[in-house]
């Protein structure tokens, strides 16, 4: 492949077209009318728009999006993670133009991404699956059958989709009807498939997932395991490697279940498979995401494997360079998603211009961001402005470098889970390891008081020095006098006692 089509946006664009950077691969950026001025666009060699802002008249047109890969030369196409990732039908359309497909194919898409079909798959290979049904449900009453078989409580979810959308748990009969409709509605608008299935919920689970690799020469591995249970509303929002709570010999067997899965699919190119685990810490299959995971960073922090690089090479058609026994889990990697939410207010979305950015940086510290200062979050997407990585020796070192990483990283003009996580990084429970799908719904509520409080003197200072650069532009000739930053002037209104 000598030209890749990055057909999305924000931090995962960004760093496959860091990727085909560094192994010498043209790249090609995809925008909507509101991403024409981000940062994935600025950084890749070519750009072409696909559509207005909705992600169903741009990001979800296939035919936009094979239209601007053949209008640019492209050999190859990268979808990234959300919005056509998990499309066989992409895939298929990618295929048919004669263009690689950084991803497994199409026909394992179709079978590994409905999830009624991947449970089938994953019991013929040996996993056990969550109680539930077998088969996409059609209509009230099949649901409502399904559900007296089964029990309450139960979970409700999209058969063509996953990342917590068409998701709902419902712990009593009076409320399926209408927790059914929404799971329908939400999987029809993000997946074009209003079908969902049921599971038996587990009470306190943990979500622990096994990242695999595979090539088309039938050697295939796993990368160890992501501990995933911090969640927020069915998605995740802090993820770790190791996972605090697997034995080594728990851990072998995941991964040994996990190859055995990918072998009977007869998978290709990177993979996921997720896992629910009791109280018994006994791991139930629960889905496979056929794609590149938001959180892969983890596991190249601790096995120091390029993912993506990984994923082009075996797309390219080339081996992969090691086997199991080259692989180990080096020190402790723990990630943060940043999003533009409010955490003060229910996680109500933030959108807007960032006005001025400060990333945390130092030894151990990564940050995946698909933005930078003066750049715009748009409301039509996933608010997800970045995933900060920290990585230590051992767990203890790793979270007292995230903590440090957080309360350095500064973000003015939007809100942000920062304030968040710095709670979440001091809970006794998180400390200890003691985690499950529950914790983040006990912590919810307003920030704690301790955090530094420049924020309404910094976004002034930011606000008057954009006026200062407007005014001096308008007035044109001579040379503008150095200027302090944003940043200076709140530390010196710090310094000063200005305080709110």
């Amino acid at each position: 492949m000598k030209k890749i089509l990055v057909a999305n946006r924000g931090e995962i664009a960004v760093r496959v077209i860091r990727a085909c950077r560094e192994m010498g691969i043209a790249s090609v950026a995809v925008f909507s009318e509101a991403d024409r001025a981000s940062r994935h666009v600025r950084l890749a060699d070519e750009a072409w728009p696909i559509g207005p802002a909705p992600a169903a008249e741009s990001y979800l047109r296939i035919d936009r999006l094979i239209e601007a890969a053949r209008r640019s030369g492209a050999d190859g196409v990268h979808p990234g993670y959300g919005f056509l990732a998990e499309n066989a039908g992409f895939a298929r359309a990618c295929e048919e133009e004669g263009l690689v497909f950084i991803g497994p194919r199409s026909e394992t898409i179709a079978l590994m991404g409905e999830k009624t079909s991947a449970r089938r798959l994953a019991v013929e290979a040996g996993l056990s699956v969550v109680p539930g049904t077998l088969e996409p449900l059609e209509g009230d009453t099949a649901i409502q059958a399904e559900a007296a078989r089964l029990g309450f409580p139960l979970m409700l979810k999209a058969a063509a989709g996953g990342g917590g959308k068409g998701l709902r748990l419902v712990d009593r009969a009076a409320d399926l009807a209408s927790a059914a409709q929404r799971a329908r509605s939400e999987a029809l608008s993000a997946f074009g498939d209003g079908r969902v299935y049921l599971e038996k919920a587990l009470v306190r689970p943990r979500h622990v997932e096994i990242q695999v690799v595979a090539d088309h020469h039938g050697h295939a591995v796993h990368l160890f395991e992501r501990e995933c249970s911090i969640q927020r509303r069915h998605q995740k929002v802090v993820e770790e490697s190791p996972s605090p709570l697997l034995t080594p010999e728990l851990r072998a067997r995941m991964g040994e279940l996990a190859v055995a899965l990918v072998r009977r699919a007869g998978y290709v190119n990177a993979g996921t498979l997720e896992f629910l685990l009791d109280d018994t810490r006994r791991p139930y299959f629960l889905e496979m995401n056929t794609r590149l995971q938001v959180e892969h960073p983890v596991t190249e922090l601790v096995t120091g494997v390029d993912l993506v690089k990984t994923q082009i090479r075996i797309a390219r058609g080339e081996r992969l360079p090691f086997v199991q026994g080259d692989l180990a889990q080096r020190g402790h990697a723990i990630e943060c998603r940043v999003y533009a939410e409010d955490p003060e207010t229910g996680f109500l979305p933030s959108p807007g211009r960032i006005v001025a950015l400060r990333v945390p940086g130092g030894p151990g510290v990564r940050d995946d961001s698909g933005v930078e200062e003066g750049d715009d979050v748009p409301s039509h997407y996933d608010p997800l402005v970045s995933k900060l990585v920290a990585w230590g020796e051992d767990r203890p070192a790793a979270i007292a470098r995230m903590r440090r990483a957080v309360r350095e990283y500064k973000v003015l003009g939007i809100k942000t889970t920062l304030p968040f996580f710095e709670r979440l990084l001091r809970h006794p429970d998180f400390v200890a390891g003691e985690l499950d799908t529950g914790l983040v719904a006990r912590l919810e509520g307003p920030a704690s008081g301790d955090r530094e409080r420049p924020w309404p003197v910094a976004v002034a200072a930011a606000a008057i020095r954009a006026l200062e650069q407007r005014r001096s532009a308008a007035q044109g000739g001579g040379l503008e006098r150095p200027a302090r930053s944003a940043w200076r002037r709140a530390a010196r209104a710090e310094l000063i006692g200005d305080r709110d």
